[in-house]
């Protein structure tokens, strides 16, 4: 495999001391200034995103992704209001202290910049970044990667030690603008702009990544890998044989509805598939 940057990651392992990562998603209701929101009280809010915290962490999975999924329709990065930070700061701090296990930040649709100043405030270890390079058409419009942009930002906060997981042929939305270039050349791209990790998905939250894309991208990187939506209790085992990891959501949620609750439930199913492929009792 051809080397086209001169960084090495070993982020998964930096990050979670183990070549293997379990991370959970906790989909923060919508916030004020975001149309779903309906004069809710924050701590109801907040408390929902603990609830969640807890019997994904309390089943055990190693980490959590924190994400403002309720904020729909999505804002382009350079609408998204301030108060979007601030809340999602609170949430992030509550839960790292709650909980102390690794956390990472994604802010809808696809802004770093926020996103790494709630890591640094709220003590999250990585941020993960949609469209880190090239562009494509999203369900809020046409979509470019803000890697220099993001990464410049890093260095003034003195944050380099926050690390960028970086999604591979993102969901939700059409590539005709990069139709011209492979899974892989685009995948190369992410350690040429300096990602940490790579993830792959599938087309929309909740649907699987098929093993042969996850095998193209792969194929195509040394970077750690992870699968990123359409995570299950039938599928983990596919996938971390090939992967470092996984993101799940929605298969952990009451009926599988990425909206609802989590349920501990299928947390302890999902569980109990995955600790054979992770080697653990």
């Amino acid at each position: 495999m051809q080397k086209i940057s001169s960084g090495t990651s070993s982020a998964i392992r930096e990050i979670f001391q183990a070549d293997k990562a379990l991370l959970g998603m906790i989909h923060c209701p919508a916030f004020p200034g975001s149309p779903r929101y309906k004069d809710q009280s924050l701590d109801s809010i907040y408390d929902a995103c603990m609830r969640d915290a807890d019997a994904l962490i309390g089943g055990g999975l190693d980490g959590l992704v924190i994400e403002n999924h309720g904020d729909i329709p999505f804002s382009k990065p350079e609408d998204i209001g301030h108060e979007t930070a601030a809340f999602m700061s609170v949430v992030t701090d509550r839960i790292k202290t709650a909980t102390g296990v690794p956390i990472g930040i994604n802010v809808l649709a696809n802004a770093p910049i926020p996103a790494l100043a709630i890591a640094l405030a709220g003590g999250a270890s990585f941020i993960r970044v949609n469209q880190w390079a090239n562009a494509y058409v999203a369900n809020e419009g046409f979509m470019e990667g803000r890697a220099g942009e993001a990464l410049r930002y890093r260095s003034l906060l003195r944050a380099e030690h926050i690390k960028v997981f970086a999604d591979s042929h993102v969901k939700h939305g059409a590539h005709a603008i990069t139709a011209d270039r492979t899974i892989p050349e685009q995948t190369r791209d992410l350690a040429f702009f300096d990602a940490d990790v790579v993830i792959a998905t599938g087309q929309r939250t909740g649907n699987a990544a098929t093993i042969e894309e996850i095998d193209e991208v792969r194929s195509a990187t040394d970077l750690p890998l992870m699968v990123g939506s359409g995570v299950t209790k039938d599928n983990i085992g596919e996938i971390l044989a090939r992967t470092n990891g996984v993101i799940v959501a929605s298969s952990l949620k009451e009926g599988g509805v990425w909206w609802n609750p989590v349920d501990p439930e299928r947390v302890r199913a999902f569980m109990d598939a995955a600790r054979p492929a992770l080697g653990r009792d």
